[in-house]
């Protein structure tokens, strides 16, 4: 009996075709979830390319777009709602591309009685637009002027005057604060100096049409 024998670079093609069709399935098929990290590209405008970081209420904001569902959703849905989002914004619609860059990993704390205890922290989301958004563990005591300092700067999107801290109280009901970022730098505000606690969430919105 006579195989049909493939040449060498053509069973490479095959090889990295299979593995890259596999990882677009697995995409297609996975549900986002908050937490994820998503790697966002436009075609048309480079300036729109980031990593975002899908908030605890399932949610991304992309300039020009605004706020989106993504949690319980496919990168392809993700995708075709940011391009249509967008498509106001341009002549035609818009070359979008969306992927899973990072999925959420829960910090496990190994549980050993012989091993010291490792230094506590508390645990904040920094989301919006800031060079690192994502989930952050940081020391108790950490101020808000201190945080910021550790999110790789902002965008030239931020709104720097309108930064959020949202804090969930005990009985769940979400507060919201408005913090002006650039007054506590020029040392004109003291909300700088407030400490943050676990679970808090610091929010940077895009700022608006000449603010």
């Amino acid at each position: 009996m006579r195989f049909l024998s493939l040449s060498r670079p053509f069973a490479a093609f095959v090889v990295l075709f299979s593995l890259l069709a596999g990882s677009v399935m697995a995409q297609d098929l996975y549900r986002v979830r908050a937490g994820d990290t998503l790697r966002v590209e436009v075609i048309e405008d480079p300036s729109l390319n980031r990593s975002v970081l899908v908030a605890p209420d399932g949610r991304i904001t992309i300039p020009l777009a605004g706020s989106i569902v993504a949690a319980g959703r496919p990168v392809d849905a993700i995708q075709n709602d940011l391009a249509l989002r967008l498509s106001d914004s341009f002549a035609v619609t818009p070359s979008v591309f969306v992927a899973v860059e990072q999925l959420f990993e829960p910090r496990i704390v190994p549980s050993t009685p012989r091993a010291p205890a490792p230094p506590p922290t508390i645990d904040v989301f920094v989301l919006g637009e800031v060079g690192a958004p994502g989930l952050k563990a940081v020391a108790p005591g950490t101020t808000v002027l201190q945080f910021l300092s550790q999110v790789g700067g902002f965008t030239r999107f931020a709104a720097v005057k309108r930064v959020q801290l949202r804090r969930t109280d005990a009985n769940g009901t979400e507060q919201i604060y408005t913090l002006n970022y650039q007054a506590i730098e020029e040392g004109r505000s003291p909300n700088g100096s407030v400490q943050l606690t676990d679970g808090d969430v610091i929010m940077v919105p895009q700022r608006r049409l000449f603010e």
